[in-house]
Order: structure tokens, then C-alpha cells, then sequence
């Protein structure tokens, strides 16, 4: 009796592993529409190819069937739930805006990783919207991100500071008095505050109180 059921549990078992898939490779992708660029919540798929030919995607963004119940994922930076790549900034830098997944599932004995790359911000700008500065009005100072996927940004205080060499910050907003009179310049920088490589610096005139 213990024989028989030996032999049916050894073949239960070889059963049970000839019906396990072999996972060949693992695919990470993320919705470009979430504007990572701008957003640290982005939604994430993964695709799994199988030896057979079979290829599986997660649901949510992907729209698959492979819930992400099934799956761990443990991101290199920043992150993970429930489908979504919680971005840590400064750490996804210090990285070249490269994100390593580990990822775990009951069709993988041992973890597989695969990397997302993300848009890079490549340099910052101002981009004034007018040529001058009178007195007594307030005067934005409008910076743009320029990203690697080529799209361009508008940035603000919470991920910009300024710096000027004359009259007074309000906000992202620059201001010289009426009786400033001497000022006929005003040189500004703008860094980035989670890579401080990144400057942008400009001059802006100031008009002249008979203009």
C-alpha cells in the first residue's frame, strides 16, 4: 500500500512539474501618457514569454490576464504597488534613469530582472515671455525642462530655485521697486534641485522709466 501510494505521488508530482512553463524572458514596459517626466507615479507592464511560444501580459496597463497578485517586484530605486513605479527622483539620477526590476512569480523558480528605462532630463532654459522687466510689475521667470523623449516642460519652484542679482523673489516671480533706479539689468539662475548640474542662467533688461 505505502509502494502504491509512493508511486502515485511521484507521479503526481512529475505531472504537476511537466505542466509548469518555462519562462524565456521577461519584458518591463511603462505608459509613456502617464508623463513621467513630470509624474513619480507611473503605471508598469510585464510580459512574459514562455519556451512554448506563449507570451503573457499583466493586467492593468497592459490589459493582460497575469494579476499582479501573482507577482513580486522589487524595484533597484524608488517603489512598487500594485502595478505602479513609485519614482524616487534623485536615486533614479544617480542611476542614468534606469530602473532594475526584480521580479518573482510561481512560474519562476528564481528571479528574473528586467530594466526600464526612463526620459532623461537633459538641460533646462529659461523661456521669457517678455523681452524686458518694467518696475513695479511682476516679472516670471519661466523655465522649461528639456526631456530626451523631446518633449519640453514647463518647471516650477518645486523642483527649480532661483537665484537673482538684484530686486526680490516672490515665488518664481522677480519684482524691482519704482525707485530702484540704478538697476538696468538683472542676471538670474535657475538650478535644478535634484541635480544641481543642471543650470539654466540669463540677463534680462530692465526698461527704462521713460519707455
Amino acid at each position: 500500500m505505502k509502494s502504491l501510494l509512493s508511486i502515485l505521488f511521484t507521479c503526481i508530482s512529475t505531472l504537476a512539474a511537466g505542466q509548469q512553463k518555462e519562462v524565456k524572458s521577461i519584458k518591463a514596459v511603462y505608459d509613456s501618457n502617464a508623463l513621467p517626466e513630470l509624474y513619480n507615479k507611473i503605471p508598469i507592464g510585464i510580459q512574459f514569454a514562455y519556451a512554448n511560444g506563449e507570451v503573457r501580459s499583466t493586467s492593468g496597463f497592459l490589459r493582460g490576464n497575469y494579476n499582479w497578485n501573482r507577482i513580486k517586484v522589487v524595484p533597484s530605486s524608488g517603489s512598487f504597488q500594485n502595478g505602479y513605479l513609485l519614482l524616487d527622483r534623485k536615486a533614479l539620477i544617480s542611476q542614468h534613469y534606469t530602473v532594475q526590476l526584480t521580479i518573482t512569480t510561481a512560474d519562476i523558480p528564481q528571479s528574473m530582472t528586467a530594466d526600464i528605462s526612463l526620459p532623461k532630463l537633459d538641460s533646462i532654459r529659461f523661456h521669457h515671455y517678455a523681452d524686458s522687466l518694467k518696475r513695479g510689475f511682476h516679472y516670471y521667470l519661466n523655465v522649461e525642462g528639456i526631456y530626451s523623449s523631446g518633449k519640453i516642460f514647463p518647471l516650477d519652484t518645486s523642483t527649480v530655485s532661483f537665484e537673482v542679482s538684484e530686486g526680490k523673489l516672490l515665488g518664481q516671480d522677480l519684482l524691482i521697486n519704482n525707485n530702484e533706479t540704478n538697476i538696468q539689468s538683472i542676471n538670474a539662475t535657475a538650478t535644478y534641485k535634484n541635480d544641481e548640474r543642471l543650470k539654466a542662467l540669463t540677463t534680462i533688461p530692465v526698461k527704462k522709466l521713460n519707455e
